[in-house]
């Protein structure tokens, strides 16, 4: 996909992005973006809110809510106890 539109830098440096690239991505307010500044280059790289790409993505196993809890406390314990 090759979009080009001009825009221009607000107050405070701020840069709106028109709706028409935020229905092209599928991007809503609130979802996270990483900014990348390579050479002269700004590139804003959109996140996937993790909840949206889990109910999205294929299933291929079966968890329950206690054993997903067992085991995030699990991982939780391995990783602040360093």
């Amino acid at each position: 996909m090759s979009l080009i539109i001009p825009s221009k830098v607000g107050k405070k440096g701020a840069v709106y992005l028109p709706k028409l690239v935020f229905e092209k991505l599928g991007v809503k307010e609130g979802d996270k973006v990483l900014i990348r500044v390579e050479e002269h280059k700004l590139i804003l790289e959109f996140l996937p809110d993790p909840l949206s790409l889990a109910l999205k993505s294929k299933k291929w196993s079966k968890i329950s809510a206690e054993e997903f809890e067992e085991e995030s406390e699990r991982m939780q314990d391995e990783l602040w106890r360093n």
